[in-house]
């Protein structure tokens, strides 16, 4: 009853900035109605990195970190494709793949991904663990109004949501940066040691509001 009226506040209008440590989403069903909407005053971003820890049994396409703009609704999205060992990136609604990863059903996974407007590399890093840099674009960056979303991928500017897209599972440590951060930090975020925390994004003072049936719970996983 308690997390349902936890809910239900959350639902209703966004909060001030939360510590959600030792807790997590839970994206317990299929939808197109039901994600988390992230809060940030950027406008304007060179460069990203952004990193989250999710789990999930799901065997098809699902979106795990979708920001878009009004000029692009893939301006920077990690998208893990049916294909066991395949993830999409996209920047700039411009999209590569990288293969060859180590990814596993229900069990917790760091996942970050990085893109420079300069250079257009996009780099996808999984329990710490780099895939090939690869060009995506370059020469503009992300300029908003920013819309960011977990739980669903937005094809169109803060809509287009499809339920064959959503993200069934749970999801915690969501952190943005506006820089590609260093590999060793990125690593030190893998392996659960310290690290700075994200500057655009950052889980111990995050400004969100739920949409739908997504829960806050405490994150076992961080059990000793």
């Amino acid at each position: 009853m308690e997390l349902l009226l936890l809910l239900a506040m959350v639902t209703a209008c966004a909060a001030a900035p939360q510590d959600l440590t030792d807790k997590m989403f839970t994206f317990p069903q299929e939808s197109n109605t039901d994600y988390v909407r992230l809060t940030t005053s950027r406008q304007n971003l060179g460069a990203v990195t952004a990193c989250l820890r999710s789990f999930t049994d799901l065997r098809r396409d699902h979106s795990l970190f979708s920001l878009a703009t009004p000029s692009a609704a893939n301006d920077f999205l990690f998208f893990k494709m049916a294909a066991a060992d395949e993830f999409h990136l996209w920047a700039r609604d411009k999209q590569t793949s990288v293969v060859g990863q180590d990814y596993r059903l229900n069990t917790w996974h760091s996942i970050c991904s990085t893109w420079d407007a300069t250079t257009g590399l996009m780099q996808l890093w999984l329990d710490g663990k780099p895939s090939s840099r690869k060009f995506v674009s370059s020469g503009s960056n992300i300029n908003g109004p920013i819309i960011i979303v977990l739980g669903q991928d937005q094809d169109s500017y803060g809509g287009g949501l499809d339920t064959k897209q959503s993200f069934v599972g749970m999801m915690s440590d969501v952190h943005m940066w506006d820089y590609a951060l260093p590999p060793c930090e990125i690593k030190s975020y893998a392996n659960h040691l310290t690290f700075t925390p994200g500057n655009v994004l950052n889980w111990k003072a995050l400004e969100f509001q739920i949409i739908g049936r997504v829960l806050i719970e405490d994150n076992v996983s961080t059990c000793q």
